[in-house]
């Protein structure tokens, strides 16, 4: 054989004992195998030589044949699916790296196999659709967050909804999920129902979603209205979230819109100072300027759209206007107030704004009433 893996070492190999030096011998192997010097007689001796030592009785040899060949392209198939299929010592480097085992091969270890090496699946390079769609119906809690993980994963939008389907209780997993750098949008909508307030943070910060259900995302669980429009109150968080949103350019104008009329003023400011890239207190002085030019020239710098400033002025007239005792109902007749407002007074909303605001506007006053 070539100089790398020589007769002495087959020799060596038959007649010593020691587990040591068929380890070495393994390891050698590897450099081996793929050389293209190999003519197909020394390639054949290779291949026997690892069907061999793929049974040896050591593990400590297993593991060191399955490590030194788990990129060989040579690799025998019926060897790769022998040692994918031993202990997990010996298993993983195989799993985790090998090209050789095809996806009816991965399945088929998916859904025998322990959650170890599932995980192991879980973190292999391009793994496709068919192999995620079995670890997502089969396989452990771990391997499922590892796969949503897994940048390179291919995983269609119907295994997509499986997760969600069979780990709305798991954190991990949701977690997991949303850190995904994209999600279809029907996912986004099932987990805003199911995740925690941080989590429902960074979906509407990082995915795309319909804007009234991140408007309504925004004001969930917070219902900061103008009762605490000068309370530090949760303000960082705020700030944080809509740096990411517009980063991940989320910030729509539309979504700065309803949150204003939605009572969320604390929200508009932060768009706006955002968006024109000015301290925040600077913002606050401008969009609360009597005068009205401050409002104005803040909303040009942020490069909103000119056919909305009217709405803007008219809800921000209302924030003025209105006084609160910190009663239970104060949202709602803040809300109400500021909706019927822009409503009558501004008629230039496209439909989806319209259809929002009169679907709010309906629910304010039913929980008013």
């Amino acid at each position: 054989m070539a100089s790398i893996l020589s007769q002495s070492d087959v020799a060596r190999l038959l007649a010593e004992p020691s587990p040591h030096v068929r380890a070495e011998v393994a390891g050698k192997l590897a450099q081996e195998i793929d050389s293209p010097r190999l003519t197909e007689s020394e390639l054949q001796m290779a291949e026997d030589i690892i069907r061999v030592m793929a049974k040896d009785v050591e593990v400590v040899v297993r593991k060191a044949l399955s490590q030194s060949l788990r990129r060989a392209s040579r690799l025998p198939r019926d060897v790769a699916i022998r040692l994918a299929n031993d202990v997990e010592a010996v298993a993983l480097p195989i799993l985790t790296s090998s090209q050789v085992l095809s996806d009816e091969d991965l399945v088929e270890i998916v859904r025998r196999g322990s959650s170890v090496k599932q995980e192991a699946i879980a973190s292999r390079p391009n793994v496709s659709e068919i192999v995620s769609d079995a670890l997502i119906t089969t396989a452990s809690e771990k391997a499922v967050a590892t796969l949503m993980t897994n940048a390179t994963a291919h995983i269609s939008d119907q295994s997509m909804n499986k997760v969600v389907d069979r780990f709305s209780d798991s954190d991990l997993v949701k977690e997991s999920m949303i850190k995904r750098e994209n999600l279809p949008v029907t996912v986004t909508e099932r987990l805003v129902t199911i995740v925690s307030e941080r989590l429902k943070d960074y979906l509407v910060s990082h995915h795309e979603m319909p804007p009234n259900v991140a408007a309504d995302i925004i004001l969930q669980g917070r219902e900061r209205s103008i009762i605490n429009i000068t309370s530090n109150s949760n303000e960082e968080d705020v700030e944080k979230l809509v740096a990411q949103m517009y980063r991940n350019k989320r910030l729509t104008p539309s979504l700065v819109l309803r949150s204003l009329c939605m009572g969320d003023v604390v929200f508009f400011e932060a768009a706006l100072a955002i968006m024109a890239n000015v301290p925040l207190i600077n913002a606050r002085i401008l969009i609360h300027d009597a005068g009205r030019k401050g409002l104005q020239s803040l909303y040009e710098k942020a490069s909103l759209p000119p056919r909305l400033l009217p709405a803007v002025r008219v809800a921000i007239d209302v924030v003025h206007e209105t006084e609160l005792d910190g009663g239970a109902r104060d949202l709602e007749r803040y809300r109400a107030r500021v909706i019927e407002r822009v409503l009558t007074q501004f008629e230039d909303f496209g439909p989806e704004d319209l259809d929002y605001l009169l679907g709010k506007l309906g629910d304010v006053l039913t929980v008013a009433a």
